[in-house]
């Protein structure tokens, strides 16, 4: 009969099974190649590298459900709702391999470098592009928060953007294919992505059970089974992964060519390596925390904007109870970047990481911090507290966090038309003055909802442009009963607070007539 062969050499799923006892685990950090102790695989130290398809188990490449297919001409989702944010320092010809998929959505171009150079934009789009001048003009002081020479500049567009959504992706990326041929319409797969729920609460091991022909596994709480609110969808890319100095030079000749069929979310308190270049985010959710802090010029730290933003970001999802997803949709990464330049850029970091990442995975809010930007000033004052020490930088990065705070409230804050309305009410102008210079909004957050039965007009609700003037924004579609409602309660709130306003002076006249 011969010698019979080890158990785990019989076959090929048995030594599957042996291998991946055999291999270490990563628990303490999501890696987002999965398993990097996977033969060909290795660790993503710097994004959301290429080897998705490196999973372990029985995770399989499907060509038949391989993301999202389109025609020639998509019909565009979300259109009004969603801004493309892209940062250029060259002309934006790779925009034409993007036309049938952007081309019906508002670009937002933030163009890094000289100022005085004109970048081309291709005909067709429509878009606004903001050089260096423009920022200064827009933010005055405030302008010191966005980085200059560094991708990170992009943030200053989810800053000016006025959209629910935000897409990123970088002008060297272009629409990747599917092992079948068909070309992926990465935009479609991200709303996809951000429209349903996610599960950080409870591991699904069907990964994302809100996608066509899945589902929830046996053994998972009925409980959780509604998920979260989804913050952010980070999408993966083909070709030239997007490594580290040390790691691009260990594997200069590294091509990603796989592909795989899977969307997670990322559990709630684990942390992961997010890339900007391929990334959407809902910007009422989260977009305050989206913030790439001071890198490249005049700075001693360069390439980690998104990391930053990324852990910022995951630690205030977990408080505030949104999810994270990864995976589909893929792109094509086309250029690899020198890693010698790299290197010297994230030198600095390289060391950081080590304390950044235990700080921000034992990073604790309080229970008052409600909402992103109070999460995100108290996180920027345990920068200042506990990360201050490493370096003077981190003084200079906690700053900087609490001024982009600051200009965020500035160009995002509401305005409503109230003028006309309180003329005729008591307290009148002396509730608007009293708001002045200051955000009035958790003023009302609190007052009682109440929709008033045709005796109350709504009033239009306004945002102000660049240029400091108002426009009316239309209720439309399928959200007008519910901006209606909603804007009427607010209004019943300013009511209801002029009124105790007036009140409380006729009380306080009264007293001192009364001898």
């Amino acid at each position: 009969m011969g010698c019979q062969r080890p158990i785990w050499e019989r076959d090929k799923c048995t030594r599957t099974k042996y291998k991946n006892l055999l291999n270490l685990s990563t628990p303490l950090f999501f890696n987002t190649l999965y398993d990097p102790y996977r033969e060909g695989a290795d660790s993503c130290l710097f994004a959301f590298a290429e080897h998705l398809s490196e999973t372990v188990g029985s995770l399989c490449v499907s060509t038949a459900m391989a993301g999202a297919f389109v025609d020639v001409k998509p019909t565009p989702i979300l259109k009004a709702e969603l801004d493309i944010v892209i940062p250029a320092i060259r002309n934006l010809d790779f925009l034409e391999r993007w036309r049938p998929y952007f081309e019906p959505y508002h670009l937002i171009i933030v163009q890094d470098g000289d100022p005085s150079r004109t970048i081309k934009v291709p005909d067709g789009f429509n878009c606004e592009l903001y050089n260096r001048n423009d920022i200064n003009r827009i933010l005055g002081p405030k302008a010191s928060c966005i980085s200059f020479k560094d991708s990170a500049c992009r943030c200053f567009g989810y800053l000016v953007s006025k959209k629910k959504y935000i897409f990123t992706i970088d002008e060297d990326c272009f629409v990747a294919k599917d092992p079948s041929g068909k070309e992926i319409n990465a935009l479609e797969q991200h709303i996809k992505n951000l429209l349903n729920p996610s599960t950080p609460l409870f591991f699904n091991t069907l990964y994302d059970p809100y996608r066509e022909d899945a589902d929830l596994f046996r053994g998972y709480p009925f409980s959780l089974r509604g998920g979260v609110p989804t913050a952010v969808s980070h999408g993966l890319w083909l070709n030239i992964p997007d490594y580290d100095a040390p790691t691009q030079l260990a594997n200069p000749l590294e091509r990603n060519t796989r592909f795989v069929d899977a969307v997670l979310t990322i559990p709630k308190g684990t942390l992961f390596p997010m890339c900007d270049m391929n990334l959407a985010f809902n910007r009422e959710l989260i977009g305050p925390a989206m913030y790439f802090g001071l890198m490249g010029d005049g700075q001693p730290i360069g390439r980690y904007g998104d990391m930053w933003a990324g852990w910022c970001m995951k630690v205030i999802c977990d408080h505030l109870g949104y999810g994270v997803k990864t995976g589909l949709p893929y792109i094509w990464h086309s250029k690899a970047r020198n890693p010698f330049v790299n290197l010297k850029k994230e030198y600095y970091g390289i060391f950081w990481q080590e304390e950044l990442i235990p700080f921000f995975q034992f990073a604790v809010l309080t229970k008052e911090c409600t909402t992103v930007q109070k999460c995100y000033i108290e996180l920027s004052k345990q920068v200042k507290a506990k990360l201050g020490k490493i370096d003077p930088y981190f003084l200079r990065l906690a700053d900087a966090m609490v001024t982009w705070v600051e200009a965020w409230d500035e160009l995002n804050g509401k305005v409503y038309a109230v003028s006309s309305y309180l003329d005729n009410r008591p307290g009148g102008d002396e509730v608007v003055l009293a708001a002045t210079g200051r955000d009035a909004a958790e003023d009302f957050e609190d007052a009682r909802i109440a929709i008033l039965q045709g005796s109350l007009t709504p009033l239009p609700q306004l945002s102000r442009n660049l240029s400091g003037q108002m426009q009316t924004h239309g209720l439309r579609g399928s959200n007008k009963k519910r901006k209606c409602k909603r804007i009427q309660a607010e209004n019943w709130a300013a009511m209801q607070a002029a009124e105790e306003l007036h009140r409380k002076k006729k009380t306080e006249s009264e007293m001192k007539d009364d001898p």
